[in-house]
């Protein structure tokens, strides 16, 4: 079975590294010219723990791990007006046990595959032509090729969901805001917690622990879908106070700005003949509901399982890998309540309800509620896919 994978962030080098336990040979193709370091934090909770560990990569991950002891509200002048100590919920709350870089996640993961995988960076798919025994993909660099399989793993922007599924705006719902991460210098006085900051006008700003010498700044407005730009990020953020000022003035010069529309992604089918979407690109609750990287994860060990035991018959697999994860996503994806007004609110008044729920977090009934909520990260009975190696 020859298998294409178009995406090397997070889902992509999962499912290289387990379809290679299985036998199964991969190409992972990426548009970028070189690994990305850096990136958002991340977390792995729930099932994705298991599937970290039975990876044999918790140690390897446990090592690059960001120190990040909790999740603090506050204001203008840095008071804290409610705090989250990352040991509750378990460690599956608003920050859990396990978050690192999304960029060294991805580095460990790509340190890991085995030889029956290869990477191509640079390059990109640009149309498919499917039968009923594989698929023909040309790609950006005029090269074409014959594959038995195609999986998206390319993100919220899926091409491969675009060339194989249809037009985005099918698939993709704007949820009202925009977000930006990137690095700025460590300010020095984080003590290992995530901070974040509510302004008037549905603006949020949030600093958290990164790399020794570093921090990963996020810069968050509600708008109706707009063009964005750097320079209309810092427009609708300026004033905010507290410590904007300096992320903005490193943001002129961040090597790293991701810088998109706050986004859910729904496919009903995730298979369409033998082109198959993973992760982001087939279901993504948006930051807000953050289980995305756990999401793909267990997705890449579901779906590599199933296809090593339809090696013959992929839309076989394909059922099987939706039938076991669909649940799962579809608790996965859910947005927290209130979405991005209770995340981001308008009003001075509306903020003071967001630190005083924050609050009230830890503190019955709204405890049993939230427990339920991070605890969707659970909510799968993983198979044990007999591999051909460990």
């Amino acid at each position: 079975m020859r298998v294409l994978i178009s995406g090397g962030g997070i889902a992509g080098p999962a499912l290289a590294q387990w379809l290679g336990r299985h036998g199964i040979g991969a190409t992972i193709v990426e548009r970028a010219a070189a690994p990305r370091p850096g990136g958002q934090t991340v977390d792995i909770r729930g099932a994705a723990r298991c599937v970290v560990e039975r990876m044999g990569l918790l140690a390897a991950i446990r090592a690059r791990c960001v120190d990040e002891r909790g999740v603090a509200l506050v204001d203008s002048s840095g008071r804290r007006l409610a705090e989250l100590g990352a040991d509750l919920f378990g460690g599956e709350g608003i920050v859990a046990e396990l978050e690192i870089l999304r960029g060294d996640l991805a580095a460990v993961l790509r340190e890991h595959v085995g030889p029956e995988v290869e990477h191509r960076f640079g390059d990109r798919l640009v149309a498919l032509a499917q039968d009923e025994r594989g698929v023909d993909v040309r790609f950006a660099s005029g090269r074409t090729e014959r594959f038995d399989v195609v999986v998206g793993a390319d993100g919220v922007r899926s091409a491969v969901r675009r060339l194989a599924f249809g037009p985005e705006r099918d698939f993709v719902r704007h949820l009202g805001a925009y977000t930006s991460y990137f690095t700025v210098p460590d300010p020095g006085d984080l003590d290992h917690w995530f901070l974040m900051h509510n302004a008037p006008g549905g603006r949020v700003a949030g600093l958290r622990p990164a790399r020794p010498g570093t921090a990963m700044a996020s810069l968050t407005f509600t708008s109706p879908p707009r063009p964005v730009s750097r320079e209309v990020l810092a427009e609708r953020m300026a004033g905010v106070g507290w410590r904007v000022p300096a992320m903005l003035a490193a943001l002129r010069d961040a090597d790293d700005c991701y810088l998109d529309a706050i986004s859910q992604v729904r496919v009903e089918r995730w298979a369409r003949g033998r082109v198959v979407l993973l992760g982001d690109a087939g279901y993504c609750g948006s930051p807000l509901a953050g289980q995305g990287t756990s999401l793909a994860l267990v997705g890449a060990y579901v779906l590599a399982g199933e296809l090593a035991g339809n090696p013959g018959d992929p839309a076989a697999a394909f059922a099987a890998y939706q039938r076991e994860l669909g649940h799962y996503v579809a608790a996965g994806i859910r947005l927290p309540p209130g979405g991005v007004r209770a995340f981001a609110p308008n009003s001075a008044a509306m903020i003071a309800v967001r630190a005083a729920s924050m609050r009230m977090m830890t503190r019955p009934p709204l405890r049993a509620l939230m427990s339920r909520q991070f605890g969707k990260a659970e909510r799968i009975a993983l198979k044990d896919y007999a591999v051909a190696r460990s």
